[in-house]
């Protein structure tokens, strides 16, 4: 009987730590192990990876010559498919380490947006992972016809075979890219469109919105199903929620708000990815509170939090209130995270989910708007809803309309406030 299950593809790791880059872009044993984990979600099997510890990257093969030869000898050992870097790679190394190890060679980027590419479900998610491939291939297409050049250098004359077409199909190929790159760019653009009158009709409807952020595979999914009763498919691997989903919470009787649970963020994130999934991520911008989870279980959970910290900050969403939200904490043995806007919780048994409603309600009610409005008489459902949901200090009947003096909820304010008396809001 013929064996149909598809073979996994055979990956080889590596990664380099030199004194001289930034040191959160050196590899570590954790990245690596980061690294593997990656090549799983797409598919792969990580088996054998090399970590080299040197002074600069080597300008040609970014590993040291020797460590080339023994990836090599390693590639050959476990019938390897790929080689597969830690570390962003310049187009030319990425060409020369392809010809010296004689598989496909692949960096950190390039395996994100693979993933990305796999995962993305909706038209939008689409949409930015294929402007983010574009703009990730474009410099590294110029990469591939270097040699070409070189050999014509000086008034040398191209090898047969190669003269006129060669360059011309680069030509042609980078124009297709960029007419590609820019009708992408245009489309987005139209849904960024949609996305601020959805925005503005949820304003308009009152609605406070809850953004989900952290690190890839922190529980973020499982969080959202937790608190809103939902069966998003919350999974043990990285990237498993690529598109915003948004459901509605219930945090008491009287107040409701929109909780979105978004990508998640991992270290060394291609930026241009960052930036082709600024459609989707500037909904952080707009959120009333941000809900930072945090997975406790993990020993480089402080360097997690600091990644999506500076993410955050990226992304304009810095002054926004923020919770951070302890997750797994049943598997913690340490003395627990505790301080102002720090929950603990277990989205998995729900310990300390009452204690996450009770932070926002917290926060939005420290948002709460102390005004003085003007009514006009034919707005008395205004008035109305003002008495049954927010708190209402003073109301005068004048000529042209009601004077309301009112402690009024972020999410009617919306309503209301086109009929703010200027200068008389007392914040």
């Amino acid at each position: 009987m013929q064996d149909t299950t598809e073979k996994k593809e055979r990956a080889a790791l590596a990664g380099l730590a030199a004194a001289n880059m930034d040191p959160r872009e050196r590899s570590t044993e954790i990245s690596m192990e980061e690294l593997a984990a990656l090549v799983e979600t797409a598919g792969g099997e990580a088996v054998v990876s090399v970590l080299q510890n040197k002074q600069t990257p080597d300008p040609r093969t970014f590993l040291g010559e020797g460590k080339v030869a023994e990836l090599k000898s390693f590639i050959e050992m476990n019938e390897c498919d790929l080689a597969v870097f830690d570390n962003e790679l310049s187009p030319s190394q990425m060409r020369v380490l392809s010809e010296e190890l004689g598989v496909r060679v692949l960096d950190r980027s390039g395996l994100i947006l693979d993933i990305f590419a796999q995962r993305a479900q909706t038209r939008e998610g689409q949409l930015q992972v294929e402007l983010a491939q574009y703009q990730y291939l474009l410099p590294r297409l110029t990469g591939m016809w270097t040699h070409l050049v070189r050999q014509t250098a000086s008034g040398g004359r191209s090898p047969i075979g190669t003269r006129g077409p060669g360059e011309t199909q680069l030509e042609t190929d980078r124009r297709h890219i960029r007419r590609k790159i820019q009708k992408l760019e245009e489309e987005l653009d139209a849904v960024r469109k949609v996305r601020t009158t959805q925005r503005r009709r949820r304003e308009k409807n009152a609605m406070p919105v809850v953004a989900l952020v952290g690190y890839t595979n922190a529980g973020k999914s499982t969080l959202l199903n937790r608190l809103t009763g939902s069966d998003i498919p919350a999974n043990d691997r990285l990237f498993d929620t690529l598109d915003t989903t948004t459901r509605r919470l219930k945090l008491d009787d009287t107040q409701e708000v929109l909780l979105s649970d978004t990508v998640g963020f991992i270290r060394k994130l291609p930026h241009h990815l960052v930036e082709a999934f600024k459609a989707t991520l500037e909904e952080l911008s707009y959120a009333d509170v941000l809900l930072h989870v945090i997975d406790l279980s993990n020993p480089e959970w402080e360097t997690q939090a600091e990644v999506v910290d500076r993410l955050i900050d990226q992304l304009g969403a810095a002054q926004t209130p923020c919770i951070r939200v302890f997750n797994k904490c049943d598997q913690y043995l340490g003395i627990l995270p505790h301080g102002e806007n720090i929950v603990c919780i277990s989205a998995k048994t729900g310990e300390g989910a009452d204690r996450l409603t009770e932070a926002i309600q917290s926060i939005l009610a420290r948002q709460n708007r102390h005004a003085v409005l003007l009514l006009p008489y034919s707005e008395g459902s205004l008035l109305e809803l003002l008495h049954r949901e927010c708190s209402v200090l003073r109301t005068e009947y004048r000529e042209t309309g009601v004077e309301v003096e009112a402690v009024i909820r972020p999410e009617y304010w919306g309503k209301v406030e086109r009929y703010e008396i200027p200068g008389n809001h007392t914040d």
